[in-house]
């Protein structure tokens, strides 16, 4: 039977203190959750190491849950305290004292969190795993503020709160400084939206977005075409939501536009391409992946079919969002010795985002 796992230790704690709840600042449209580095109200110093699984991710934050034999190998009696260890590839464990949740952390399996992340795991989550030499992250407080708003919105509660509880909001940046956890968080709330079964339009790495590949000027917008990196975009996206794509129907009837293909120009006497009728959103993400020429405006009309979708939730999750306020990688040459750069909102991809 294998051991249970040690306790890790807690973070220094710097920007914010784990005593006062620290409030988001709100803008016109989106609301910022500032992560500071270091423990959280969930974790305080203590000699004990009682462990017990306490749910899957989930089920968050309704802690504490009943437990289940199922997922139980044996109690181990230690001074007198049950400890139980979980066999589930992904769950909560908890330290519990006197019925007070004290510290909280995620056992993740490597291979689990791969195939539900296929589009790739961000940076920080990589180097938590070979630093602490276990697939373990901690459960902050930041994450489940975070999760509990995109909870609420989809699952609403039966009865009407009283209590003034926090503002929901539909569109969330999540703010703070480097390596604090934004990327680990944001990775972990599409994890637990996949387990329950959403959409998730999931980049990890948006600076790909600015960054390498042709890109032309598109005549007709006045933008930048990206053809490489907007096939690069479809084929993640179809990793892990070829399922859920095969069953929604396109409901925009407007014909592709179509612009120069990765290496190859642009088509001769062909502005357009139209999708045909009963198509799928497998069918249009399969048209940009095999028709370079429309790989951008697929990309485009993607982002609005996915604001038009009823039957399941959909999540549209971005990682390094800031690249796509600043330059870009690319330059036009304005004279012979002379070039300007090219601004990330100049691209179609960012711009129609």
């Amino acid at each position: 039977m294998p051991s249970p796992p040690l306790l890790p230790r807690a973070r220094r704690a710097s920007s914010i203190n784990p005593k006062t709840p620290h409030r988001p600042r709100s803008t016109r449209r989106c609301q910022k959750h500032k992560l500071g580095r270091g423990a959280s109200p969930w974790t305080k110093k203590t000699p004990l190491s009682m462990w017990v699984p306490m749910a899957f991710l989930s089920s968050l934050p309704h802690l504490p849950s009943p437990f289940s034999p199922a997922r139980t190998l044996a109690p181990i009696s230690n001074s007198g305290t049950q400890i139980k260890i979980s066999t589930e590839p992904t769950c909560i464990y908890s330290l519990i004292i006197d019925n007070l949740v004290i510290f909280v952390w995620v056992w993740i399996c490597m291979e689990s969190s791969k195939s539900v992340l296929p589009e790739g795991l961000p940076t920080g989550m990589v180097k938590e795993f070979e630093d602490s030499l276990r697939p373990a992250l901690l459960v902050r407080q930041s994450f489940l503020d975070l999760h509990d708003n995109f909870r609420r919105i989809v699952y609403p509660p039966l009865t009407l709160s009283h209590s003034k509880g926090p503002k929901l909001r539909k569109q969330v940046v999540l703010d703070g400084p480097v390596s604090c956890g934004k990327s680990i968080a944001l990775a972990m709330l599409v994890h637990w939206a996949r387990d329950e079964g959403w959409l998730v339009f999931y980049v990890p790495r948006g600076r790909d977005w600015t960054h390498g590949g042709f890109f032309y000027k598109n005549p007709n917008t006045g933008l930048w075409d990206t053809p490489l990196q907007a096939e690069n975009v479809l084929k993640d996206f179809l990793k892990w939501n070829e399922s859920h794509l095969k069953q929604l129907p396109c409901q925009i009837s407007d014909p592709i536009p179509l612009g120069e293909g990765a290496g190859v120009g642009q088509l001769k006497d062909v502005d357009n391409m139209a999708m045909p009728e009963g198509s799928t959103l497998y069918d249009l993400v399969n048209t940009g992946i095999k028709h370079t020429h429309a790989a951008v405006g697929v990309v485009v009309r993607l982002r609005k079919e996915l604001s038009l979708v009823k039957n399941i939730p959909v999540l549209i999750a971005i990682d390094q969002y800031n690249s796509w306020f600043t330059f870009s990688e690319y330059e036009e040459a304005v004279k012979v010795h002379s070039r300007r750069p090219v601004h990330a909102r100049e691209l179609t991809m960012v711009y129609d985002a």
